[in-house]
């Protein structure tokens, strides 16, 4: 195993790079600050982690029920439930800091300024190595829309970021839209660094017998191995426009999971609510992608990567 390289540079344009020991992530939400996992997974066997979605103020979050079980899924409609960012570098980053793995901060605002103060307040923070800007938030200004639903906003949040901070910068695209890879050429092309494909489903679930949704918030986010092919197709089509990483999440739950993203073109993965089933989940995939380059006698990822386009 010592002979195989599994290191990915997910932010080659960059000139702080941001280089993975290996291509498996935590996605944000499911794997909390990651100091939750400690004693169940040894975070420095990870390529990265990524945080919580983290905001400028503290947020209760979404009133409850926040989550119920779906057929190979579940919904989740947290709110972006956080400490906040302040709070985030005073407690959190110290222990990220004396960690051997990158860690990301996922960060939502409510307007492009919001995007860049959050940005700004996290440059230079020991154990913050880059960001991953979620765009799924709704834009305040423009009455309620993703930013990740149109190509200007999507561009304006990650012009705005990368004009903040020297960090790497990744952007989490939304799937409801019409067309992902409109939204993806245009974050790219206002400089982000990589592109993660793709956030969760809209998506409800009612109370038969209540003849009431079971969400407290009335809709949530879907994902699972539910949204796997829809997640890997996206990634298809982005990795096909784009000249920049792109990072494959959605549904992964097992090593040829991991391997159906890498060869669609993803350069890294990440695995989110499996980990809530399967705390040692990133390990074990981790371990099945070992193991087939080995049978395959592959001595490097990139071998892989791309390997089905």
């Amino acid at each position: 195993m010592s002979n195989l390289d599994l290191s990915v540079q997910l932010a080659p344009r960059n000139v702080k790079g941001l280089l993975l020991a290996n291509p498996i992530m935590t996605a944000s939400g499911t794997f909390g600050y990651g100091t939750e996992y400690a004693g169940i997974v040894d975070a420095g066997a990870l390529g990265a982690v990524v945080c919580k979605g983290t905001t400028l103020n503290p947020r209760p979050g979404n009133p409850q029920p926040r989550l119920t079980e779906t057929p190979a899924g579940i919904l989740n409609s947290i709110g972006m439930e956080n400490i906040g960012v302040d709070a985030l570098i005073r407690e959190k980053a110290p222990t990220w800091a004396a960690w051997n793995v990158p860690v990301l901060v996922n960060i939502l605002g409510c307007d492009v300024d919001e995007y860049a103060e959050l940005a700004r307040r996290l440059e230079g923070v020991p154990g913050v190595s880059g960001l991953e800007v979620n765009i799924s938030c709704p834009n305040i200004a423009a009455g309620g829309a993703e930013f990740g639903a149109s190509p200007e906003d999507a561009a304006a949040v990650t012009r705005a970021v990368k004009s903040a901070t020297s960090l790497p910068v990744t952007v989490k695209l939304s799937p409801n839209v019409t067309d992902i890879t409109a939204i993806a050429r245009a974050a790219a092309e206002a400089g982000a660094d990589a592109l993660t494909v793709a956030n969760t489903l809209r998506g409800m679930a009612i109370d038969v017998p209540r003849r009431r949704p079971v969400l407290g918030n009335i809709t949530g986010g879907l994902s699972g191995p539910a949204i796997r092919p829809v997640a890997l197709y996206m990634v298809y089509q982005v990795a096909g426009e784009v000249g920049i990483p792109v990072i494959g999440c959605g549904g992964i739950a097992s090593a040829t999971d991991a391997l159906e993203f890498f060869m669609a073109g993803a350069s890294a993965v990440q695995v989110g609510s499996a980990t809530l089933t399967s705390p040692r989940a990133c390990l074990d995939i981790l371990d099945g992608i070992l193991a087939f380059m080995e049978e395959e006698g592959a001595t490097s990822l990139s071998e892989i990567v791309g390997a089905a386009r």
